[in-house]
């Protein structure tokens, strides 16, 4: 089956890159599947899990907490401000970090529309690693 190369890189490392034969992305708008030869774009990631396929089967799940993809006919490159495998993430962590989301998002209150939506963003990033520890 036809590849194409996946990278998927955070502030701290290059996670992965190595051919793929489809990836799933928690964009902005909702999940998009991505196969070779996809049109070129970028894309805005909300909290959520990147799902990597390889021989019919999925390989990997990596949960990300927003970001940005460029997506284009040979090569996703993903952009991501967090990333961890599902694997390892922890329900007692991830309700640590709601928490601290949620005063975040208190405190944001009298702030700028771009700081309470920026807190709520994170907030929802936070609520999507939990029902991915959950699930993983």
């Amino acid at each position: 089956m036809a590849t194409f190369q996946l990278e998927l890189v955070s502030p701290e490392k290059l996670l992965l890159s190595r051919p793929v034969e489809m990836v799933v992305i928690p964009a902005a708008e909702g999940e998009m599947g991505v196969l070779p030869g996809h049109a070129p774009m970028i894309v805005a990631l909300r909290g959520g899990v990147i799902s990597v396929r390889e021989g019919g089967q999925e390989k990997e799940r990596l949960f990300v907490a927003g970001g940005f993809a460029e997506v284009g006919p040979e090569r996703v490159t993903i952009l991501a401000d967090e990333a961890t495998p599902v694997a390892e993430l922890s329900r007692a962590e991830a309700d640590s970090r709601i928490a601290a989301a949620e005063q975040e998002y208190l405190a944001a209150a009298a702030e700028s529309p771009e700081k309470r939506e920026a807190a709520m963003n994170r907030l929802l990033a936070m609520r999507a690693m939990r029902e991915a520890a959950q699930a993983g």
